[in-house]
């Protein structure tokens, strides 16, 4: 993009967000709620913790939430910083979805690359990278600034090798535990945090109750969707949030802004484990220890090396549940020497398809209330024929004019010719200057996308080690990345893909493209996870049933690196329910 179309996509002033009909707050500007649980300072932590958790995420919330509300002592530990909504801000082309012009301030602490494996030997990565895969590290890690949607995984999902067999060259295996063990904890996920839905989906497994809040309204996109959903003779139902469509749990309702995926929430209405979870630990009596980072555990002695700008230190503790995700806590263990030939295998993550059209109407079908996504469909998550698994796929949130642009839909056929005629291409031949204004004021909230993610095949050959040459700020080897996913993957995608623009065709849109984005790399990103896989024996896994890693005394794992098979859905949900599930076993 030239950077003058750029600058008008994302200057307030520049009229553009008129001109498309953007708001960042289309219902009215709300009230700013801001808040962080508190923290405490290094010389505040004790020496001795019933528990020490590492990392603030959805596993690590859950965990300390969990624990400290069993009566013992807890620390946390978090290598980023606790800021506040306005700290982390809402830049338009910095942020966790527009990755590709850097992921914003204060989510991403300096001196942390990561290393790949190239004809060369070593390559250090930074986050900005797509082979960093990163996630926020900041205090709540992911929870911070994601979409939400909080899928529970199919009954199916938690016995892949059972129901498919297992792929040559794969490590694809049954989970240890069914979907009914993980039952009551979804259940206590969903109205302890706070989720908005609606049962009804294809291959949904039982439930305890339904949700706790009403699912979201559709924009007329949603509604197109699902009347070409019945026309295919498919089932689509609301996406699950972990949104307030109104206030609980003490927070207010969503304030429905046009920027909620990438972003923090403005009104606190988005439940992560920074509001939702934290403070009720922090309130139980927990210490939540941001800025530091844990470097080793000496599951032998009961201790935690904790490194920061303020010095070195020792924390013992009777149990250290790690939860810093699947790539830091994979690391963590091989940096103590920790676990078996398990740890750092299987990485996995998310595979997307998508497809998207124009749709000729007077009226937008797009009107940018947010979230914006509120329809799916899990018709083909299973039992697909030849194919392994399968994925959801659901429409989108409401976009900022750059974030359509990103997203490669943004002209039509007639808007390639004016610019051709015009004398106004780029060198990849796409419209530039007034043409691509015109295109962009023409599509933006009269185009319908869906996406979503794939069930990926895990195997060995893809995941992380210690680098030899690359270190972090404190001089320790980081994590060092190698293979790429398993090829079945991109026969489930090729699959997904075609359903997604079917689904598209079936609502009348035109200029129909899109289809499978993946090609054969190492998968991870913000879904990674499978690191630190669950089994019945060591043989098959890095982590008992319980969560304990093989060959510990005290050393625990409650995080997606647990993960035998990462599901057809975003795992947020799967993560913070199998950590209550292994934070109430080890507090009992």
């Amino acid at each position: 993009m030239d950077r003058d179309t750029l600058r008008w996509l994302t200057d307030p002033d520049s009229g553009c967000w008129e001109e498309l009909g953007y708001q960042r707050f289309p219902l009215g500007e709300p009230e700013l709620v801001d808040t962080v649980p508190p923290v405490v300072d290094w010389d505040e932590v004790r020496d001795h913790y019933d528990a020490v958790v590492v990392g603030s995420g959805a596993g690590g919330g859950v965990a300390a939430h969990v624990l400290a509300a069993a009566g013992c002592s807890v620390l946390v530990v978090e290598r980023g910083r606790a800021l506040k909504s306005t700290e982390i801000g809402w830049d338009p082309v910095r942020n966790h979805r527009t990755a590709v012009f850097g992921f914003g301030e204060g989510v991403t602490p300096v001196g942390n690359p990561r290393a790949v494996k190239d004809g060369n030997g070593e390559q250090a990565v930074e986050p900005h990278d797509f082979r960093y895969h990163n996630n926020a590290v900041v205090l709540g890690g992911g929870t911070r600034l994601f979409a939400a949607q909080a899928w529970r995984f199919a009954p199916e999902t938690f016995r892949m090798a059972s129901e498919y067999g297992v792929p040559d060259g794969s490590a694809l295996a049954d989970w240890p535990i069914t979907y009914d063990d993980l039952e009551p904890y979804y259940d206590l996920v969903e109205w302890e945090v706070g989720v908005a839905g609606a049962p009804g989906h294809t291959g949904d497994g039982p439930r305890s109750r339904g949700y706790p809040l009403p699912p979201f309204r559709p924009a007329r996109s949603g509604e197109m969707l699902a009347e070409a959903a019945a026309r295919l003779g498919w089932t689509a139902a609301p996406i699950p949030l972990l949104i307030n469509s109104r206030p609980y749990g003490g927070r207010p309702g969503c304030a429905n802004c046009s920027q909620c995926v990438g972003h923090p929430c403005p009104v606190d209405a988005k439940n992560g484990s920074h509001n939702a979870l934290l403070p009720r630990a922090a309130a139980a009596g927990a210490h939540i220890l941001c800025d530091t980072q844990a470097a080793r555990v000496d599951d032998v002695r009961g201790e935690v090396e904790l490194r920061s700008e303020q010095g070195q230190r020792m924390v013992r503790a009777d149990r250290i549940v790690l939860a810093a995700g699947a790539v830091e806590t994979a690391r963590l263990l091989l940096l103590s020497e920790l676990g078996n030939d398990w740890v750092g295998r299987c990485l996995q993550g998310h595979t997307y398809v998508l497809a998207h059209g124009h749709v000729d109407a007077d009226e937008p079908v797009k009107d940018g209330i947010g979230p914006g996504l509120a329809i799916a469909t899990r018709e083909h998550c299973h039992h697909n024929n030849g194919i392994v698994g399968g994925g959801m796929i659901a429409d989108d949130n409401a976009v900022s004019p750059v974030q359509h642009w990103i997203m490669g839909s943004w002209f039509r056929p007639e808007h390639q010719k004016a610019a051709e005629a015009a004398g106004e291409v780029d060198e990849y031949g796409r419209p530039t200057g007034a043409s691509a204004r015109q295109a962009l004021t023409d599509t933006y909230r009269r185009t319908i996308m869906v996406m979503g993610p794939i069930q990926e095949i895990p195997t060995r050959s893809a995941g992380l080690d210690l680098s030899a040459e690359v270190r972090d700020r404190w001089g320790l080897p980081v994590a060092r990345f190698f293979g790429v996913q398993h090829e079945e993957d991109l026969h489930t995608a090729e699959f997904l893909g075609d359903r997604a623009k079917e689904w598209i065709a079936a609502t009348g849109a035109l200029d129909i493209t899109g289809g499978s984005m993946g090609f054969q790399i190492l998968s991870g990103g913000q879904h990674q996870a499978g690191t630190a896989r669950m089994a019945g024996t060591p043989d098959e896994g890095a982590v008992d049933p319980q969560g304990k890693v093989w060959g510990c005394e005290r050393t625990y794992v409650a995080d997606s690196s647990l993960h035998v098979t990462n599901g057809g859905v975003n795992p947020v949900l799967s993560i913070m329910a199998n950590s209550w599930r292994v934070a109430d076993l080890l507090s009992r």
